[in-house]
């Protein structure tokens, strides 16, 4: 199996697939999709931490998501929601030690029961009771 990061897969944008760009940024429908359109939000510098990102890196990844957004929107109307999210570190499910975001999109049905969403990282934290 290939090691996806030696060499860093997301370092080559050829490799990753390329949706959209900016000068800092760049989209790709990932390899290995969640739901169909399932992109990824990527920085072009080499970075693992999102938290290290800079300014203009968050500013450039988030026009990214936004545009991408709006395009998945146009490709397929059956989407009704995003999920949005970063892994940060292997014990948080990081496989490939370069920064990316995760942009889902999500229709009506596609699971049983979506409540409490991204907290599905831990199932039995997913689903919760409100308490009055």
């Amino acid at each position: 199996m290939k090691d996806p990061n030696n060499p860093c897969l997301f370092c080559n944008v050829k490799e990753s697939g390329l949706a959209d760009e900016n000068k800092l940024a760049y989209a790709s429908y990932d390899s290995y999709p969640v739901t169909n359109l399932h992109c990824l939000i990527i920085p072009k510098r080499h970075i693992k931490d999102y938290f290290k990102l800079t300014d203009e890196e968050i500013i450039a990844c988030n026009e990214l998501i936004k545009k991408i957004k709006k395009d998945i929107e146009i490709k397929d109307d059956t989407v009704k929601g995003f999920n949005i999210g970063t892994n940060l570190g292997k014990v948080a499910g990081q496989s490939v030690m370069h920064c990316h975001i995760h942009l889902i999109p999500r229709r009506e049905g596609d699971v049983e029961n979506p409540q409490g969403g991204v907290r599905s990282v831990i199932p039995l934290k997913q689903h919760y009771i409100r308490k009055s």
